[in-house]
């Protein structure tokens, strides 16, 4: 069984939401399982400290997640084109996954949710993908060719699947399908890496 570890901030339950699809993608695909993370809230102006399980939602992401994990798919809302200061804090803090070469080969995607129609999703989604390739995760989307990316009339890119949730409070049925179809790519790619 190959885990894939989906690692998420979320403020107001967008990007939690497509996480959640993005997970129901990877277990479609027997032989995989999803593992959902979040990182907590950090502080301006001093460092807090937060209890090590959160009284709802998914458990707090730990290096040792990292390295279990087959694949990863990273989410984030978008601030000024780039992902939220707590999901970057925990990349930022976790330099052993850089020099233990535990991602190395590992296949990775990124989404993210947005308030503003021009907030800079796809930026965001690029951006993600920087400490991404640090890593050398070998990064996926979809095919622009795709049929899921075709018929959107809402959030999605090759880049990754995004949400924009101004007028619609919940993902639509082409965002939904979308995070589906990322996390079972994610896990059929994990599935066939570890074949050889």
């Amino acid at each position: 069984m190959i885990k894939i570890l989906i690692i998420y901030y979320s403020r107001y339950g967008n990007t939690q939401k497509m996480a959640q699809y993005i997970a129901r993608g990877v277990e479609s695909v027997a032989g995989a399982e999803a593992v959902l993370r979040t990182v907590p809230e950090i502080s301006t102006v001093c460092e807090a400290v937060a209890d090590t399980i959160p009284t709802q939602n998914a458990p707090y992401a730990t290096l040792e997640d990292l390295v279990e994990c087959s694949g990863l798919a990273l989410g984030s809302p978008t601030h000024f084109g780039n992902m939220a200061a707590p999901l970057k804090y925990f990349i930022d803090s976790n330099s052993k996954a850089w020099f233990s070469g535990c991602l190395r080969g590992k296949p990775a995607s990124v989404f993210t949710s947005t308030g503003s129609m021009h907030g800079g999703q796809e930026i965001t989604l690029l951006t993600m993908m920087i400490p991404l390739l640090h890593h050398g995760m070998l990064l996926m989307g979809l095919p622009s060719n795709d049929s899921t990316i075709l018929e959107t009339t809402t959030g999605g890119t090759p880049y990754g699947a995004s949400h924009f949730s101004v007028g619609q409070p919940d993902l639509s049925e082409h965002e939904r399908t979308i995070c589906q179809a990322i996390g079972a790519r994610l896990a059929n790619t994990a599935l066939k890496l570890s074949h050889g």
